[in-house]
């Protein structure tokens, strides 16, 4: 990829903008934009130019494949011509020829071992084995034991860990699982570039690692277009404390619901609203430039890997 450090940002729907993925990518990392389907062709081709003119370094694109009209979005990014296209939640096959085509690398994040060979039969350029530690959507799997599972179905294709790391512990643990490198999602929710709201950040800082659940509550209101088997990582509150395992129910007063959120949202409510945070919130605990985060969680590895190699290692064998 051309990068100095082996640190990708989450492409987080809506609020991974322009800001951020330029941030992580002059901080040498690779930048990545959430093309989000709320705010359609015009916002995402802005976002991609205005990180453009913030950085000449490589950056790509993330998408949510599995909602209907995601494929104008993808198009946008291939006029457009950014270094990568990730998918996530869908085969990436339809995909990968025409990002070929203009150049373009294609990763894909996937939550099973069958997604990943799947993945990887299609030719994508990379794999993004993603836990069910992470924050957002994401499956159940563990990041510990399935990291080296891709890795090991895969053959060469790069793998790239995500779902509860956050710092450099996690980072080296990833490269020691046979991963090239690491998707951060909820450390960078916790930086200065994020573009989501204050009233977002404040309660992610202030959890800690049990206080994290795994829902299909606002997917369910919504009617999100995600797979079987996925739900969404957020931070506990009323709202989601009071509804979760009532599906019957939901469907019920799903109008109401649906006014709820959206008054939730224009007001900044982060008891009702579904605020994703992986388990990792419990060792993020302030506001930082991204590149303070990538910097230090590099140089954490560095001198773990290190000194830890002189630690256990016996050097004379």
């Amino acid at each position: 990829m051309g990068i100095d450090h082996p640190i990708l940002n989450a492409p987080m729907s809506r609020t991974a903008s322009a800001e951020l993925a330029a941030a992580v990518s002059n901080a040498g990392g690779l930048g990545m934009i959430g093309g989000t389907t709320r705010g359609g062709a015009d916002w995402l081709r802005q976002q991609i130019r205005s990180t453009r003119a913030l950085t000449n370094r490589p950056f790509g694109v993330g998408f949510i494949s599995s909602f209907s009209n995601v494929d104008e979005l993808v198009q946008v990014a291939l006029d457009e011509r950014v270094s990568v296209i990730n998918h996530s939640f869908s085969d990436p096959t339809p995909y990968v020829a025409a990002a070929r085509d203009c150049g373009i690398q294609v990763f894909a994040q996937v939550q099973s071992l069958e997604h990943a060979k799947r993945a990887a039969d299609a030719g994508v350029d990379a794999i993004i084995a993603q836990g069910g530690e992470a924050g957002g959507h994401t499956g159940t799997l563990g990041t510990m034991a399935f990291v080296p599972a891709v890795v090991d179905a895969v053959g060469n294709l790069p793998v790239i860990a995500a779902g509860g790391i956050a710092d450099g512990r996690g980072l080296a643990a990833a490269l020691m699982l046979g991963a090239v490198g690491v998707s951060m999602g909820t450390r960078f929710v916790a930086s200065h570039e994020w573009s989501g709201g204050s009233w977002e950040q404040t309660p992610l800082l202030a959890a800690s690692t049990d206080d994290t659940i795994r829902t299909d509550v606002y997917d369910q209101i919504r009617g999100s277009e995600f797979p079987s088997g996925i739900a969404d990582r957020v931070v506990r509150n009323a709202f989601n404390s009071k509804w979760e395992g009532r599906g019957n129910e939901i469907e019920t007063v799903r109008n109401e619901l649906q006014h709820e959120l959206e008054l939730a949202a224009s007001q900044g409510d982060s008891s009702v609203m579904d605020i994703s945070g992986g388990e990792a919130v419990g060792l993020v605990h302030q506001l930082e430039s991204a590149r303070t985060i990538v910097d230090r969680v590099v140089d954490e590895a560095m001198r773990l890997l290190r000194d830890n190699a002189a630690k256990y290692v016996d050097p004379t064998g």
